[in-house]
């Protein structure tokens, strides 16, 4: 399926990124240049100009008030919102209706080499949020800290391999990790809001812990696994001269096959990107756990008084508590 963006590739602003993207081996990104940097725009705009005009609109006395820090954190959950709706719809999308990714299923090479547009074009937005996110992160890194700055460097990194072409396939699987985020996000406004404990938060907070551990832990490494597995082939056989350069060989003949070097990948790109991908699975598991301590702490009373909680209000307080304490934009908040 071709890229369905619907702003074509700008000639000026390839050219200009063409003896970056070379010396890279990022052989495809200047054909989503474009969507990278409209995409860090755009979540900019949001942050800067769309996140203060709502928020001190309907809930002034609770924005207007709030520091610096607290707004930056405030803002970064209304960009982090705005972007998982948008990009977890254009992942399952194309997961359900792209034919031609459903074709590649079979065949590792074309699963590690292949290239069709619209997959990257979901990776080039998933980008243009990482690079906004790196951004954001650096310019209020006493605010956020280096574990976000880890989340966002490695995501950026990953997610910038499928310009080479490579893993342009599974772009779509691992933004499957966003599907907890939209719950994350409102968990933390429940909370912010005063509506901790509320039963929208209990129903929330139940759709949150069940996301976040079958999407991130669950698929997210069952994912990783298929995708090491792949490289590891890679590693030692690539797509041979025609798979590379005769497309009408492949099945569909539509899809674009490009390789950098046209051979096995480098070893140092499967270390580098299993590194990459291990913190951030490992980032998702301490975070998992740092809410099942919270909840744990809120089922303990003091000694010599009673829980005054019942357990269902208690475990929903606790993951507020969570989250507040351990979620930033779509994942960790600095606890404020």
């Amino acid at each position: 399926m071709k890229d369905i963006f619907p702003i074509a590739p700008i000639p000026a602003l390839s050219k200009a990124i063409q003896p970056f993207a070379e010396y890279l081996g990022l052989d495809i990104l200047p054909l989503h240049i474009h969507e990278v940097l409209i995409a860090a725009f755009f979540y900019t705009g949001i942050q800067v100009v769309f996140s203060p005009l709502i928020s001190n609109y309907f809930v002034p006395h609770i924005y207007k008030p709030m520091s610096r820090a607290k707004k930056a954190n405030w803002d970064s959950h209304v960009v982090s919102l705005v972007q998982c709706l948008l990009i977890n719809s254009l992942a399952l999308w194309c997961m359900a209706f792209d034919q031609e990714r459903k074709n590649m299923d079979n065949d590792w090479k074309e699963r590690i080499f292949g290239y069709i547009g619209t997959p990257a074009m979901v990776s080039a937005l998933a980008c243009g949020y990482f690079l906004w996110d790196l951004v954001i992160t650096l310019l209020n890194y006493d605010v956020f800290g280096p574990g976000l700055l880890a989340h966002a460097v490695s995501a950026l990194t990953v997610f910038s391999f499928g310009f080479r072409p490579f893993l342009n396939y599974y772009g779509c699987n691992f933004i499957l990790y966003e599907l907890s985020t939209p719950f994350l996000n409102a968990h933390w406004f429940f909370d912010k809001l005063g509506m901790t404990g509320s039963r929208a938060q209990l129903y929330n907070g139940i759709a949150l812990l069940a996301t976040f551990f079958s999407c991130r832990l669950i698929y997210g490494n069952y994912m990783s696994a298929w995708v090491y597995y792949d490289m590891w082939n890679a590693v030692w056989d690539g797509p041979s001269a025609d798979w590379v350069n005769n497309p009408s060989a492949l099945n569909p003949p539509n899809i674009r096959a490009v390789s950098a070097g046209k051979g096995p990948i480098p070893l140092w790109l499967f270390i580098l990107y299993v590194t990459s991908n291990i913190t951030l699975n490992s980032l998702n598991v301490h975070w998992f756990f740092k809410m099942i301590t919270a909840v744990r702490k809120r089922f303990e009373p003091a000694p010599g008084q009673k829980a005054k909680e019942e357990p269902v209000k208690a475990a929903v307080i606790a993951s507020g508590a969570a989250i507040t304490d351990a979620a930033a934009r779509q994942r960790t908040a600095v606890a404020n």
